[in-house]
C-alpha cells in the first residue's frame, strides 16, 4: 500500500466559522469547497482538514451523520511554542489551556474554535532545560 494524501474529517455546525478560524489564525487555505463542505490545508501540514456540515446527507457511516466533532485534538507540532502562544494572544484568541509543559517534555497550549474543536500547538523540548529538542 501506498499512502498519497492524508485528510481529517470533522462534523461541526457551522462549516464557515471552523474554516475562518484555521485559515486566519492557521495559515491554511481552500482547496475545495461545495454546500456543507470545506476542504483546507497548508503545504507544511502533511493533511488536508475538512470540515463537514453535521447531519450532511452524503455522510458514511450513516449511523455517524448526526454526531459532531467530540473529543479529540488537532494537534501542530511547532518550532517555537512561546513565539506562537504570543502571536495567537495577540491575535486575540482566547486560551483554553495556558502553555505548559509535562514532565516528558511535551510544551503546549490549546485553543477552541467556534465549533468546539481544539487545536493544540505542540514543541518537545528537554526535560531538564526546557530548550527545544
Amino acid at each position: 500500500m501506498e499512502i498519497t494524501a492524508s485528510a481529517l474529517s470533522l462534523n461541526v455546525d457551522d462549516v464557515m466559522a471552523s474554516a475562518m478560524f484555521v485559515k486566519q489564525h492557521f495559515g491554511f487555505h481552500e482547496e475545495m469547497s461545495a454546500e456543507g463542505f470545506i476542504s483546507l490545508s497548508r503545504p507544511d501540514a502533511g493533511f488536508n482538514l475538512i470540515f463537514l456540515q453535521t447531519g450532511l446527507a452524503s455522510f458514511k457511516p450513516i449511523h455517524m451523520r448526526g454526531h459532531r466533532a467530540d473529543g479529540l485534538l488537532i494537534v501542530f507540532v511547532v518550532d517555537d511554542i512561546d513565539q506562537e502562544y504570543m502571536r495567537i494572544q495577540t491575535e486575540g484568541v482566547p486560551i483554553t489551556t495556558a502553555i505548559e509543559t509535562e514532565p516528558w517534555g511535551e510544551r503546549f497550549f490549546q485553543v477552541t474554535d467556534p465549533n468546539g474543536v481544539v487545536i493544540q500547538l505542540v514543541q518537545w523540548v528537554t526535560e531538564n532545560t526546557g530548550e527545544p529538542k
